[in-house]
C-alpha cells in the first residue's frame, strides 16, 4: 500500500500535472488517505482476540482488575 502511495505523489508531480493539474491534485489526496487506512487494517483485531484479558505482568494490578471484574483470581 505504502508502494502505491509513493507511485501515487511521484506520477502526479513528475508528469500528470503537465496534463493536468487537478488530476495531479486528486492523486495527491488519495495518496494521503492510504497510509491512515494502511495503519487501520494492519491494527485490525479478530472478533475473538480478547486483549483485555491478557494480564499486564503486574500481580497487585490483575489482583485489583480481577476484583473489579468480579472474577475470581487468575493461578
Amino acid at each position: 500500500m505504502m508502494g502505491g502511495c509513493i507511485l501515487l505523489f511521484v506520477s502526479a508531480w513528475g508528469f500528470v500535472r503537465l496534463w493536468s493539474i487537478p488530476v495531479a491534485v486528486g492523486m495527491c489526496v488519495v495518496a494521503m488517505v492510504i497510509p491512515p487506512i494502511a495503519a487501520m487494517v494492519a491494527n485490525r483485531r479478530g472478533p475473538d482476540d480478547r486483549w483485555w484479558d491478557d494480564p499486564s505482568g503486574d500481580p497487585k494490578s490483575d489482583e485489583w482488575w480481577d476484583e473489579l471484574d468480579g472474577k475470581k483470581r487468575r493461578p
